[in-house]
């Protein structure tokens, strides 16, 4: 069955109210004046770890250490699991990076106390007590990401829609093999409220591709706005973790200084 992603989680969403929360701040348990030197990159929906390996290769070359999370996409707890195990691997304080669904991961992930910065590329940040799709409600529906979802639950982006929807500023080969490959989510995570919202006591950082089909524009920086991120503007795709690997590493180049001080 087709539908866009708007439609296909309309099954799912719940309205609840927003909670605070006040977990506790990352420099009570890291100690003042410590470089940051690890990175840990969490992947979205429809796609694997192994596109972030240009963003890792130019913060290697700087002297990061990078730990990249592979997801099942099976569940927000089981995401949030994998990127915990990641976390708990660090020897100090690190940024904590996510694109589009992975936004909502290391949003609950990331009061993890070796976290200083998060960093959103064209991702979500739903707040605590909130679900994923409760952030695309009053915003356009991304007509041009379209999704096949099965009788089980668990999606995938329409082939013949790939390029357009997720990564068109890509070649036909590279966009034919991300679409043979892709890695489907269960959207049934989308209707999971979060317990924790790490964007309320962590710095963040949010880079944002204008072309992105995925979601409205107006919804991404919306959100970005709310968890008050320093936000960066790129011509790009929704798959701009992979087009637009310059950009993505130096915001977190920046996001590690700034957490370093």
């Amino acid at each position: 069955m087709k539908t866009t992603i708007n439609t296909a989680l309309a099954a799912t969403a719940a309205t609840l109210a927003i909670l605070a929360i006040s977990p506790a701040s990352a420099k009570d348990a890291i100690p003042q004046n410590q470089l940051v030197k690890n990175v840990v990159l969490v992947h979205g929906a429809f796609a694997d770890g192994t596109g972030w390996r240009a963003v890792c290769d130019r913060l290697t070359q700087q002297g990061y250490r990078v730990t990249i999370v592979q997801n099942p996409l099976t569940s927000l707890e089981d995401d949030v699991a994998a990127t915990k195990r990641a976390l708990a691997q660090q020897d100090g304080p690190t940024i904590l990076v996510g694109h589009s669904w992975d936004g909502t991961v290391i949003t609950e992930a990331g009061v993890d106390p070796k976290v200083v910065g998060l960093l959103y590329v064209s991702a979500l940040s739903p707040d605590a007590g909130e679900t994923t799709a409760k952030q695309y409600e009053g915003f356009a529906p991304a007509t041009e990401f379209v999704l096949n979802t099965g009788e089980d639950g668990f999606a995938y982006v329409a082939r013949d829609k790939f390029k357009a929807g997720f990564a068109h500023d890509v070649s036909d080969a590279d966009a034919t093999f991300m679409a043979n490959s892709q890695v489907p989510i269960n959207l049934a995570a989308f209707g999971t409220k979060l317990k924790n919202a790490a964007w309320r006591t962590k710095p963040s950082w949010a880079v944002i591709g204008k072309e992105d089909k995925a979601f409205d524009q107006a919804m991404l920086l919306r959100m970005a706005r709310r968890i008050n991120a320093r936000v960066t503007r790129v011509s790009a795709s929704h798959a701009l973790f992979m087009t637009q690997p310059e950009v993505v590493a130096d915001t977190i180049d920046t996001a590690a200084k700034a957490a370093s001080k």
